[in-house]
């Protein structure tokens, strides 16, 4: 029966160094693809498919839309682009933002179990937040296995901890164990069993991959008392054995971890908006109380106190603009 051959790897802050670490462990004759997502701006070019073939015996590229799938290449994942899996091609589309990333590592994660099912290995890496962690159980639902770097062993240990807590995962190892794992694996064969396929995960690759927002998704799950930060329309609640998370109707997805990150960058716009409102306000107010200095003293009175009111408002925003950003760190 097949093997693993068909490896999808995930990872953000911390992850250039991690997998620059794993591939170096990966033999040229590989029987398997590998796949990278790896947070990263919308607007910067990527070096990292040259950086992982020189690290590396096999070769690296950023594919186009339907590249073909071959053993012994690895796939990376290009700025502003979801990197996605049918079967015997790959998929780059621009699709909506999943937890505030494009690319993001579920819809790879899920795509690949979709496509591919107990063939695939995950592998989530370094990184903050939990983007990883719905992909890792939609692999795992499938028939595939689960592989998290051991949390004491990233740089960043959010990414793995949240898939540690949140689903039971066949191997937490080192980096430098990770590499050999996944060679024994793509050439140990697998008992060929694939579990049905949870229709959240069909329904949701789906919407990523074509758009397709179908009512079914909906059905899914349940109309939730929060609002997308991205587009402002309403947020739907999915679960997923023991986590959930929000899409809207548009596509855009949370965890709660990253709704939540993303609110706390909503909170701090709207703050800083709102200084430099008061600032403005302020400084007319001033200039109003020189010009009738002169002629109408009691007027400038009150364009003074009025500014020093300000004044006040302002240092409370920005009081509130530093404990939200000393609570982020």
């Amino acid at each position: 029966m097949p093997a693993r051959d068909i490896i999808v790897v995930g990872a953000s802050a911390g992850g250039v160094e991690a997998l620059q670490e794993l591939v170096a462990q990966l033999p040229a004759d590989l029987p398997a693809a590998m796949f990278v997502v790896l947070h990263m701006p919308a607007e910067r070019s990527s070096v990292l498919p040259k950086l992982l073939a020189r690290k590396g015996a096999l070769p690296a590229l950023a594919p186009d839309d339907n590249t073909p799938i071959e053993p012994g290449r690895i796939y990376v994942a290009s700025p502003n682009r979801h990197l996605l899996l049918q079967p015997g091609k790959v998929r780059v589309v621009h699709g909506p933002k999943e937890n505030r990333h494009r690319p993001a590592v579920d819809p790879l994660f899920r795509s690949a179990a979709w496509a591919y099912g107990p063939r695939v290995a995950g592998v989530v890496l370094s990184g903050t937040l939990d983007d990883g962690s719905a992909g890792l159980w939609a692999i795992k639902s499938c028939g595939g296995i689960a592989v998290v770097q051991d949390p004491e062993d990233a740089l960043y240990s959010g990414m793995p901890e949240s898939a540690l807590a949140h689903l039971t995962v066949d191997h937490r190892l080192p980096i430098r164990d990770i590499g050999p794992l996944l060679s024994r694996l793509a050439r140990e064969r697998g008992n060929g069993h694939r579990p049905d396929t949870p229709e959240l995960v069909k329904l949701e690759t789906n919407l990523v991959m074509n758009g397709e927002n179908s009512d079914a998704l909906w059905s899914a799950g349940r109309p939730s008392p929060f609002t997308c930060p991205a587009c402002h329309g309403a947020l739907w609640e999915l679960i997923e054995g023991d986590m959930f998370r929000y899409r809207c109707h548009i596509g855009h997805a949370f965890s709660p971890e990253s709704l939540q990150a993303e609110q706390t960058l909503e909170v701090e716009n709207a703050l800083g908006s709102a200084l430099r409102a008061l600032k403005e306000k302020r400084e007319v107010a001033r200039r109003l109380a020189e010009r009738f200095d002169a002629g109408m003293p009691s007027t400038a009175r009150k364009y003074r106190e009025e500014g020093e009111e300000l004044d006040g408002q302002a240092r409370v925003i920005r009081e509130l603009l530093t404990l939200s950003k000393s609570s982020e760190e």
